[in-house]
């Protein structure tokens, strides 16, 4: 079994080679029509598109649009979710008094507030921010939920035995400390999950990456409906990785 172990930089190799064979059969069934014309641009045709984007001024433009609402939306979805799946798993009281609600309201999908969201706040930035919120809280409400039941209760009565038997005091030095990398995980999942929902966000006119999508399919323009799948993608991989560090460093403590 250990002559099958991969190393890292054999990952790295195989998961390119992976996708160039995914770019060549890419391009093989465009270019031999095993799809139907003008349904798949090839991945030779990106290029040119993305050039053509970037000098109309319409990549940035878009990028910076749905940033607005995408870390307006990130920020009080993460806080409001993450507070929120503290408090309910800190305070039986209130667990037992919300567990209809959360029941009720987890199964409903961010694109089903999108008319909501155009009658509360209109066809602007606050309407795209609220659709990604309420699909980045419920990821957050969970992990934080989740990562706070699987404290050790052994734990809270050493707490209580050093005199912190208060409910912001076993916050502070047990809770927080202790469910922190459960936390985090659900932070790190809501990046991915903003970022899905932008589309979504801004399907009603909302200026952004998305909408340019939407535009392009209305035109056909494929290769640019790409690009910008290409763009959503990599704006997440930065995304993540920036949060990797961040996370590495508040963990470091535990290393």
């Amino acid at each position: 079994m250990n002559g099958l172990r991969i190393g890292a930089g054999g990952r790295v190799g195989l998961g390119a080679v992976g996708l160039l064979l995914l770019l060549a059969v890419w391009q093989a069934s465009v270019q031999f029509h095993l799809v139907p014309p003008g349904l798949l641009p090839a991945p030779s045709e990106l290029w040119a598109a993305f050039v053509s984007e970037i000098s109309g001024g319409f990549w940035l433009q878009a990028i910076q649009d749905s940033l607005v609402h995408y870390i307006a939306g990130l920020v009080i979805g993460s806080v409001l979710g993450a507070g929120a799946g503290l408090v309910c798993a800190s305070l039986p009281i209130v667990d037992a008094l919300t567990g209809g609600i959360v029941r009720l309201l987890r199964p409903i999908p961010g694109l089903a507030w999108v008319p909501f969201a155009i009658l509360w706040f209109g066809l602007n930035n606050v309407g795209a921010t609220f659709v990604i919120a309420i699909s980045v809280f419920w990821i957050n409400f969970y992990a934080a939920y989740g990562a706070v039941k699987s404290v050790d209760q052994e734990l809270y009565e050493v707490a209580a035995a050093f005199g912190h038997r208060g409910f912001f005091a076993r916050l502070h030095y047990v809770t927080l400390p202790a469910a922190m990398p459960g936390l985090l995980a659900g932070l790190r999942t809501g990046l991915g999950q903003g970022w899905m929902s932008v589309v979504a966000a801004e399907l009603f006119g909302v200026p952004g990456v998305g909408a340019r999508m939407m535009q392009a399919s209305s035109l056909l323009a494929t290769d640019i409906v790409v690009v910008y799948m290409i763009t959503m993608a990599g704006l997440y991989a930065l995304t993540d990785f920036l949060f990797g560090l961040v996370r590495d460093r508040l963990l470091r403590w535990q290393g």
